[in-house]
């Protein structure tokens, strides 16, 4: 018992010396910053960017609360949107990505993003939302083209414009033209049936059967 009361009074200062120092509060890392060479205004940009990915998001995730509500029950629009408020989500998350490796986002983001919120919470029909949505895309590639305008001819980040362009442009010209056959789809049932029309292209929207 003495033994054992020994081993733990002589491992308590080994504990307590290793804990003090392993702490590194207060500590500055010199780390050089020349690499971070990022226009402050494409910087800022991006960071305005990740606001209007986020608004886009909640937006969607408006829309497909709306389809979920009892009195509208159209599970295949509601599907349709939650997933796009995710596709948007997801944007943003690669924007901030991007800033890590150029420079560090905490410093812009801070001020520019404030809570996300939707633009819009009720639709008269699916046409309606889908034209919203349409709409919605437009503005975020004009957002987005915005960036690259801004950035390439003025500070020639070629990098930032070639990423922009690759992982942004190309989804967003093809979503759009989705939305627009979509629209244009919707409409042409609803013309010739009505409600049935857009109960029948609903039900194409959640069996995936109409792309």
């Amino acid at each position: 018992m003495k033994t054992l009361l020994f081993v733990v009074l002589m491992t308590i200062p080994l504990f307590g010396s290793v804990s003090s120092k392993t702490q590194c509060d207060g500590v500055s890392l010199n780390i050089d910053t020349k690499w971070l060479t990022m226009d402050l205004e494409c910087k800022e940009k991006m960071a305005a960017q990740v606001q209007t990915e986020l608004n886009a998001a909640m937006t969607y995730l408006a829309m497909g609360a709306h389809f979920s509500k009892d009195r509208e029950n159209r599970p295949g629009f509601a599907k349709f949107f939650f997933e796009s408020a995710s596709e948007e989500r997801e944007h943003a998350i690669k924007i901030i990505s991007y800033l890590l490796m150029r420079t560090n986002p905490a410093d812009y983001l801070k001020g520019l993003i404030s809570e996300p919120k939707p633009l819009k919470t009720e639709w008269t029909s699916g046409v309606d939302a889908l034209e919203n949505a349409l709409s919605l895309e437009t503005n975020v590639t004009v957002s987005i083209r915005d960036i690259i305008s801004s950035c390439e001819g003025g500070t020639n980040d070629y990098h930032l414009v070639d990423y922009l362009s690759g992982e942004f442009l190309d989804e967003q010209y093809k979503g759009q033209r989705e939305l627009a056959g979509m629209i244009s789809t919707l409409q042409k049932m609803t013309d010739g049936q009505g409600v049935l029309g857009e109960y029948l292209f609903d039900k194409k929207l959640l069996n995936n059967e109409l792309f």
